[in-house]
């Protein structure tokens, strides 16, 4: 058991693969990696490895994407003027800061949560924004972010050894105990092949709005708070 490391392993997780003994094993793993405990269905598998088994798996969830998709497009708030107007106002407005934003349907989760807004007094974004701590296995949601607020004021909250709050602090000790120039802030650059993902690398002393010039943001930005020493596998582009 990978997780109490005492007793014989019974069980397997469908979505980290961590073998457990028990139920009680199988609550704390979920609750100390914040796993949901399903088979991630897009999980990348190597051709030498891909069975009849993943091809059965992949149209299946083909099928569900066409479902969910047919069923989004058939949405009556797909067709109101108002969502319309409001997609374009904010389109239209990420362009002028050259950022290119794009939108899904209705049917997608990230088109669902977003809450991004665009003040045209202030004459400023207020974005939705996520935060991922990949090696503390933690995201935070963050609403009405200003554009002008610099990175390193969005993450005093979590990893600001004086600052952050002492729960997420306790959550996220490895960042708190590490010093903060070997923090890293990457983002991820879409439009490109799963096999050849790549990163952004944001300068924590710029404003959110200066690291998103010339990007492309799908619903909104995602950013994942890696150590130097730790981010492994997560190739930023030009290395």
């Amino acid at each position: 058991c990978e997780t109490c490391s005492k007793e014989e392993a019974k069980y397997r997780c469908p979505r980290c693969m961590k073998y457990s003994c028990s139920l009680l094993c199988v609550k704390k793993h979920k609750l100390a990696l914040s796993c949901n405990g399903v088979r991630d269905k897009t999980v990348f598998v190597a051709v030498n490895e891909f069975t009849d088994l993943n091809l059965l798996s992949d149209y299946r969830f083909l099928e569900d994407v066409g479902r969910t998709a047919d069923a989004a497009a058939r949405h009556c708030i797909v067709h109101s003027p108002a969502t319309k107007r409001l997609l374009y106002f904010l389109r239209n407005k990420a362009r002028g800061c050259n950022i290119e934003l794009k939108t899904l349907p209705v049917g997608f989760t990230k088109r669902r949560e977003n809450s991004t807004t665009f003040n045209s007094m202030e004459n400023k974004f207020y974005w939705h924004l996520k935060l991922i701590f990949p090696h503390c296995h933690a995201e935070y949601t963050l609403k009405g972010v200003p554009d002008d607020k610099t990175l390193a004021d969005i993450l005093k909250p979590y990893i600001d050894p004086v600052e952050s709050d002492p729960v997420v602090c306790q959550r996220l000790k490895i960042y708190t105990a590490s010093p903060q120039s070997d923090v890293r802030i990457l983002m991820k650059i879409e439009n490109r092949s799963r096999n050849s993902v790549r990163y952004n690398e944001l300068d924590a002393s710029r404003s959110l709005l200066d690291n998103l010039k010339g990007k492309v943001i799908i619903e909104y930005p995602t950013l994942f708070v890696v150590l130097k020493t730790l981010k492994n596998d997560m190739v930023v582009l030009g290395q």
